[in-house]
């Protein structure tokens, strides 16, 4: 049985993007995302357009206490955010998401897609900063990780919660969206068990949970490092979307979980096309293939072949910034033919 945090549509070897894309005209980036990925289209970010766009700060608009200092995202308790984030826990309680959309300073390429109509699409994806990576990110006036304050700690679920839920509501209302993924970025998933930056498995656990409970659709965790994987899979998220290209050995180390995993429901996006262009240029299609193939032999040792197939997502490793926009529209290419190529629909 499925937990908390919904399910995908089986997305059978298709193909989509991880979020960033280096575009700078969001309507632009929008074609060429829908030109590449029609059947599961997911919302560029366009981190290229100011520091509101990038990771984290995009999704800190309405953070209680929150100021941008130094080129930093801090919160300021001078102020005494105490009343804003009581609002906040009042607003999860009730599911009241309207306060906290997404602005067009902070998300161009999320406004540019509203008025495209993607019903015909299996699924609509759109990504966001997930909590453990928000919470290490952001620091307090004394430099601390605010994933390290108790009373924050507790919000930041809540309050990534409640702006996942508008996002999924739009997609629905006002894109046509048939089913919904909302993706978390979680980097700093890398630092379970570090002794140098620790993160509470707990805590981690905790804010999955308040965001995954408020969502009708798909809730999904994206780490682009290597991690605890046996963990993340453990949260039971619609889709875990990893580096194959780096970290598919250290994945498949936890191949048991994954077959669990894939026969609840849950989905793989293995990122095997390098998201770097220096990367992606230095190779061929026919080695993204290989290298897949293997991956697929290796997993398919412990988890039936159909399985592995029907619960399996073609993506690049991460979002794409290190590219010019056409060298973006080149690897997410390659994502799709390499898709085609493993559905048996082109040669």
């Amino acid at each position: 049985m499925r937990g908390v945090a919904g399910t995908a549509p089986s997305p059978e070897l298709r193909a989509t993007g991880v979020g960033a894309l280096p575009h700078r005209d969001p309507d632009e980036a929008c074609r060429a995302v829908l030109a590449a990925f029609p059947e599961i289209p997911f919302i560029p970010t366009l981190p290229n357009r100011g520091v509101l766009e990038t990771i984290v700060f995009a999704d800190a608009e309405h953070l209680p206490g929150g100021v941008i200092q130094d080129g930093r995202l801090t919160v300021d308790r001078s102020a005494d955010p105490s009343g804003a984030m009581e609002q906040v826990l009042l607003d999860y309680l009730e599911g009241n998401a309207e306060p906290y959309g997404v602005g067009g300073a902070y998300g161009s390429g999320f406004h540019a897609m509203m008025g495209r109509d993607l019903s015909d699409a299996l699924l609509v994806k759109c990504q966001m900063t997930g909590p453990v990576t928000f919470g290490m990110q952001v620091v307090d006036e004394t430099r601390r990780p605010i994933l390290y304050d108790p009373e924050y700690a507790d919000l930041l679920g809540k309050l990534l919660g409640l702006r996942a839920r508008w996002c999924e509501g739009v997609m629905r209302e006002r894109m046509g969206a048939r089913a919904t993924l909302v993706v978390l970025s979680e980097p700093y998933l890398a630092s379970l068990g570090s002794g140098v930056v620790p993160v509470d498995p707990g805590v981690a656990a905790s804010a999955f949970g308040d965001i995954a409970g408020l969502l009708d659709g798909g809730l999904g965790i994206h780490c682009c490092a290597n991690t605890d994987w046996g963990f993340v899979l453990g949260l039971a998220p619609a889709v875990v979307s990893i580096d194959a290209w780096t970290y598919a050995r250290e994945f498949l180390l936890y191949a048991d979980d994954v077959a669990r995993y894939m026969e609840a429901g849950g989905v793989v996006a293995w990122g095997i096309v390098p998201a770097d262009y220096a990367v992606f240029a230095a190779e061929a299609p026919d080695s993204l293939f290989t290298r897949f193939r293997d991956i697929r032999v290796r997993a398919t040792e412990t988890i039936d072949p159909d399985l592995f197939d029907r619960q399996s997502l073609i993506t690049p490793t991460c979002g794409i910034r290190n590219a010019g926009e056409q060298e973006a529209v080149e690897i997410m290419a390659a994502a799709a033919s390499l898709s085609h190529r493993l559905r048996g629909e082109e040669p």
